[in-house]
């Protein structure tokens, strides 16, 4: 549990460190999903190797391949110790919740689907959204109570 004191002490109440995050989100947006690119051709030609072994069953994972790597990388690193990406990192980045618990791998993973899913609907306004609310928090931050914050300016649970 976690009351307005804790949140104080973590950073959450200071508004300095969710300014100027839109702009390092989209360039943290591009350098993981460079990460992820990478990563699918690597599991690409496992699954290859797989299907060779399997006699052609293992095949079956390539249409499905993108989206496990990229859950995976998004629930292992925003939901790990440091709460970011490696681009969010790169960036400066992290992704907080709001009631000052820590992102797990299913929170984590439910975010990325959900920005999925309104990005398919919404895009490419789905970034206008950050101009207009509190803290820059897009969509999918304000369904899930999570806000993106500079590093620097924020103490995260251990």
């Amino acid at each position: 549990m976690t009351n307005a004191n804790s949140n104080e002490m973590l950073g959450l109440q200071n508004e300095n460190a969710f300014r100027g995050t839109l702009s390092r989100r989209a360039f943290a947006f591009l350098i993981d999903w460079l990460i992820v690119g990478l990563l699918i051709g690597i599991a690409g030609i496992g699954v290859f190797f797989l299907g060779v072994i399997t006699i052609g069953l293992g095949w079956y994972l390539y249409p499905v391949l993108g989206v496990l790597v990229a859950l995976f990388y998004f629930g292992a690193t925003v939901g790990g110790d440091a709460q970011a990406s490696y681009g969010m990192r790169a960036m400066g980045l992290t992704l907080v919740r709001l009631d000052g618990m820590r992102i797990d791998f299913m929170t984590a993973v439910v975010h990325q689907v959900l920005f999925w899913i309104l990005n398919s609907v919404l895009t490419p306004f789905v970034l206008l959204v950050g101009l207009f609310t509190d803290r820059n928090r897009l969509l999918h931050d304000i369904l899930l109570g999570t806000a993106m914050a500079d590093r620097q300016l924020i103490q995260l649970n251990p």
